[in-house]
């Protein structure tokens, strides 16, 4: 697969180069907006679920879903140990720069906090998690998507796969994550770094991710091949393809 041959060439040699990430990240902000705006999570005048409306409007605990105070542990019986020293992630795909990072560049990114919900398919719903890393607008912008680019293809290091609309994917609360409350993201919830997807199910946030290609059509991923929806709108019930 094509990739750049700097690591960190395209964040570090100076301001100007920082600055045109920006430029890039804003200009990406306003091309995806209103599909942003329209999404199920934000606009959906008759979401399902119960509670007081959470960060964007929707009902704090979706439909068929239940509060847990524990974070289970869900993988498919493979949990690949990659220190930081080794793991690297890829972006390439419909890019105009396919570049490769390892865990110094990635961390030299803007890096972002935040508390989000995360909502797993099997039915619990752990609130207020405090997750710290870097957007997935971010690295778009590092690499700045075609315009045809629509949709991504997330792949872990335990050859998982997950697909995701760019409308989603860029939301500011979709990050890929590397300390939770303070502390490294342990192995068994995909450390090094994993992606979360607040306003999606969780199964579209590949754990210990490894690589990120920027696709012109939608292409299924691990679960979708096996009847899970591409979609995947907790307010909606959307846990499985019709």
């Amino acid at each position: 697969m094509p990739v750049a041959s700097s690591e960190t060439s395209l964040i570090m040699d100076g301001s100007g180069k920082l600055d045109r990430v920006v430029e890039a990240r804003m200009k990406l902000k306003a091309r995806f907006e209103d599909k942003m705006r329209q999404t199920p999570s934000v606009a959906d005048d008759r979401p399902m679920g119960s509670g007081n409306p959470n960060r964007h409007g929707m009902p704090v605990v979706p439909i068929g879903q239940v509060i847990t105070v524990k974070w289970p542990v869900l993988d498919l019986g493979l949990q690949p140990d990659i220190p930081p020293d080794d793991w690297e992630l890829v972006l390439d795909g419909a890019v105009e720069h396919p570049t490769r990072l390892n865990w110094t560049a990635f961390m030299a990114l803007p890096q972002t906090e935040d508390v989000s919900d995360f909502h797993c398919v099997t039915t619990w719903s752990k609130l207020d998690m405090h997750w710290k890393g870097v957007r997935l607008l971010d690295l778009a912008a590092l690499v700045q998507p075609l315009d045809t680019a629509s949709h991504l293809l997330c792949y872990g290091y335990d050859d998982y796969t997950t697909n995701i609309s760019l409308e989603e994917a860029l939301k500011p609360d979709v990050l890929l994550a590397h300390t939770i409350e303070g502390k490294p993201l342990p192995i068994e919830h995909g450390g090094p770094v994993r992606m979360i997807t607040p306003q999606l199910y969780a199964w579209k946030g590949s754990k210990w991710i490894r690589r990120i290609e920027f696709l012109t059509s939608d292409k299924l991923g691990f679960w979708e091949q096996r009847g899970y929806s591409s979609t995947a709108y907790p307010w909606r019930n959307d846990r499985y393809s019709s």
